[in-house]
């Protein structure tokens, strides 16, 4: 007896599911722009050797890993009012809005910041995932292409300026964790947990920068 072709359907998509869990969450992103993991991402110049001695020398330890997953189910539903937050910080910062200005009007272009922000919010919870694999490094480089020439825009097809210019990656490490640490508290955390989580928070954001650096490293200098 044959299986009804809805049945045959819906066992084929599940199979599929779970021969490769990854092919359909990446067919059709959730987020638009949003490809970790995808195989069209090239693969980081920098290894999980050079990760793991970056990690070493930022003192970041399995500890810290322990308490950046124990900050995400405290974040998880507070990314919206933190990009508030952050949002509001480069609003409010001519230096950093400026790299959201529509070439066209002069204005911050709202669509562009909305794409932005949808990633953001993932980061924020990729970053407290603290899982480190290859797709994770492949990403990073992704985004450091991303704030430079020729990529910074073609993710979402803007018109405005052609890079962030450096400085600002590794300086905004302030006051994203800086601001960040009321919310690790808002869930009634121990304060000894919130500093070791608030700490974790830091190392790691500094790690990122540092991996995101590397398209504006000469060759052979990162």
């Amino acid at each position: 007896m044959k299986p009804h072709p809805l049945v045959a359907a819906t066992l084929s998509v599940a199979l599929a599911a779970v021969l490769s869990p990854n092919v359909l969450a990446q067919s059709v992103p959730a987020i638009a722009g949003y490809t970790m993991g995808q195989p069209t991402l090239a693969t980081a110049p920098y290894t999980l050797s050079d990760l793991a001695s970056l990690k070493k020398t930022l003192l970041l330890t399995d500890e810290d890993l322990r308490y950046l997953r124990m900050s995400k189910p405290i974040l998880a539903d507070q990314t919206e009012a933190i990009l508030d937050v952050w949002y509001g910080f480069v609003a409010s910062t001519p230096e950093l809005v400026v790299y959201f200005r529509n070439n066209k009007t002069g204005a911050p272009d709202g669509a562009y910041l909305d794409a932005v922000r949808k990633r953001f919010a993932q980061w924020i919870l990729d970053t407290a995932d603290a899982n480190y694999d290859q797709a994770w490094l492949d990403y990073q480089y992704e985004i450091g292409l991303r704030h430079t020439a020729p990529k910074k825009n073609t993710t979402d097809g803007a018109n405005s300026v052609p890079l962030v210019h450096f400085r600002y990656l590794p300086a905004l490490t302030v006051p994203v964790t800086t601001t960040l640490k009321p919310f690790l508290a808002k869930k009634g955390a121990p304060a000894a947990d919130v500093e070791k989580m608030h700490a974790a928070w830091v190392k790691s954001v500094l790690m990122q920068t540092i991996l995101w650096s590397h398209p504006y490293v000469r060759d052979g200098q990162f």
